[in-house]
């Protein structure tokens, strides 16, 4: 889970398509931002010139759950 110190330094996103859409492992992303994997909660901190980590990046207790990445925190308008 992504944390931070002071509150002053986040604001609450308008409602956005971008933070509700699941990308594959290596896709390339039009956001930077930390992005989490929806079936672990593995963070990681990706820009958009570089692909989202790829499906050996990290493994799941279970095959059957898909490695997705979501974006949780940007730090471009939406």
């Amino acid at each position: 889970m992504a944390l931070y110190r002071y509150a002053k330094f986040i604001a609450l996103a308008t409602p956005h398509a971008e933070f509700d859409t699941l990308y594959k492992p290596g896709t390339r992303t039009t956001w930077s931002g930390i992005y989490r994997c929806e079936g672990c909660g593995h963070e990681v901190v990706h820009t958009h010139d570089k692909p989202l980590p790829p499906q050996n990046h990290h493994t799941h207790r279970s095959v059957l759950i898909p490695i997705q990445w979501r974006l949780i925190v940007t730090d471009q308008p939406l």
